[in-house]
């Protein structure tokens, strides 16, 4: 696994618009470009970033924008600018060549899944998932938008399990109204004892997976056997799959062989789960799993406050009555 070299002060952080443009919400991406100027990173945007549009270019024009920005020495990082729905479109546009020669930190979360999933898995090039470059407009910042500059900085910190969330599921909240807790369900059922997992991080948003597996744009099949001795903890981001839908997905996962060697899989709360109940979601997930450990209810994702992974890492997680503490190790 390859590791990028992390920005240093005074660097400059890329963004583009992989997916959608930031079009209304300029304003309050403009604070989160002050946070992260405030880490003492400089940025460059690509020219469509601004977009009011979704997705924000053609696929030609996305791919190139994000291809000048590997190729240029001066920018030392890439972020999308935020998520979307066409990001997969752009894929075929992507210079591989370009990107072996000239690996960096592309971070990103939903929709920009297609390309951390597609650098990791066929690349062996390590991506951050769990932010984009409009992520950071909260004034105070919380604890996981700080954690997450961090890790963009280097300094790849321990996170642990947040105390609440947001139940109302809304992009622009920040009323953490109920309480977090990581359910752990072992073959036997559920689990508040002390546990501990260590494999490979990989992951990213399930509907965006689900699409991307079977094209050429990923080499799940390859990336499991590589890296079977270090087993894997698998972690999904659920936007807005029905319950039958993530079993048909985990489901196709297990089946592909994918699951072979998972120390466990990481389910974070689902943003839009339609009405569906939490219980709903857990017991085809128990059906699909079946003998794999799994966790519900993680800070992953599109619900906040969400921890930023390390797709490519080792990952050590520590597990007790509903608490969690990951580690990522860059080897």
């Amino acid at each position: 696994m390859f590791y990028p070299k992390f920005p240093s002060k005074g660097e400059i952080i890329g963004i583009c618009a992989p997916s959608a443009g930031i079009g209304y919400k300029a304003d309050s991406f403009d604070l989160s470009e002050d946070s992260i100027r405030s880490m003492g990173f400089a940025i460059r945007e690509t020219a469509e970033v601004r977009s009011d549009d979704n997705p924000s270019a053609s696929a030609e024009t996305r791919g190139r924008e994000f291809n000048a920005l590997f190729a240029d020495p001066d920018v030392k990082a890439v972020c999308a600018a935020t998520g979307g729905e066409y990001n997969i479109e752009m894929l075929p546009y992507i210079d591989e060549k370009l990107l072996l020669d000239n690996p960096k930190w592309f971070a990103g979360y939903s929709d920009p899944t297609n390309i951390s999933y597609y650098m990791t898995t066929r690349l062996d090039i390590a991506t951050i998932y769990g932010f984009n470059a409009g992520s950071f407009d909260w004034r105070p910042l919380h604890e996981y938008q700080q954690n997450a500059l961090k890790i963009l900085s280097g300094d790849v910190v321990t996170q642990h399990s947040f105390d609440l969330w947001d139940s109302g599921r809304n992009f622009e909240s920040v009323c953490m109204d109920t309480e977090v807790s990581w359910d752990l369900y072992l073959p036997s059922g559920l689990c508040r004892d002390a546990c501990e997992f260590s494999g490979r991080l990989i992951g990213g948003c399930s509907d965006v997976i689900n699409a991307l597996v079977g094209t050429p744009y990923e080499d799940t099949e390859s990336f499991v056997e590589r890296y079977a001795e270090d087993g894997f903890l698998w972690y999904f981001d659920t936007f807005e799959m029905s319950p039958f839908d993530l079993y048909l997905f985990l489901i196709k996962m297990k089946l592909a062989g994918y699951f072979n060697n998972a120390k466990a899989v990481i389910l974070g709360r689902i943003m839009l789960p339609h009405g569906a109940a939490d219980e709903e979601y857990i017991e085809l997930a128990k059906r699909a799993l079946s003998d794999i450990p799994f966790i519900w209810g993680a800070d992953i994702g599109h619900t906040k406050p969400a921890m930023t992974i390390i797709n490519g890492a080792i990952g050590k997680l520590k597990l007790q009555n509903g608490k969690a503490e990951l580690e990522m190790l860059l080897k």
